[in-house]
C-alpha cells in the first residue's frame, strides 16, 4: 500500500519517523542521522512533507524537508523519492536528497548546496 506512516531506517542507519498522513496527504515527524553522518552535533531534527494519494497511484512519490538542529550552522535537506512495493508486499523507499548550508555571501553561494 505504500503509506509512509511509521518508522523507516536507511542503509546507513539513519532513521525517519513519520506521523499519520492527514487528509491532504501531508505528514510530519523527525529524522535522526546514523553514525555514517559523522557529525556528533546532529540532533533529532523535525521533518515535514507530502505524499501522492495512494488511491490514485499504488507506488506514490513523496517529498520532505528536514531543518537540521545544529548549534553552529543553518542547514536544510530536501528529499524527493518514490515508495515501491515488491511482489512480497515489502515496501522500499528510494530517494535523492540535497543539503543546503547557509552561505555568508552571494560569492560563497556556489559551495552551499551538495
Amino acid at each position: 500500500q505504500c503509506l509512509l506512516s511509521g518508522s523507516w531506517r536507511s542503509d546507513t542507519s539513519c532513521r525517519m519517523v513519520v506521523s499519520t498522513l492527514d487528509k491532504d496527504n501531508r505528514f510530519s515527524g523527525f529524522y535522526l542521522p546514523g553514525p555514517a553522518a559523522g557529525d556528533s552535533e546532529l540532533l533529532t531534527s523535525p521533518l515535514e512533507g507530502s505524499q501522492q494519494d495512494t488511491g490514485l497511484v499504488p507506488q506514490p512519490t513523496f517529498s520532505f524537508t528536514v531543518n537540521w538542529r545544529l548549534q553552529a550552522t543553518a542547514q536544510t535537506s530536501v528529499f524527493l523519492g518514490q515508495c515501491y512495493v515488491d511482489t512480497k508486499g515489502e515496501e522500499t523507499l528510494h530517494a535523492l536528497w540535497l543539503l543546503r548550508e547557509a552561505a555568508n555571501s552571494p560569492a560563497e553561494d556556489w559551495k552551499a548546496t551538495r
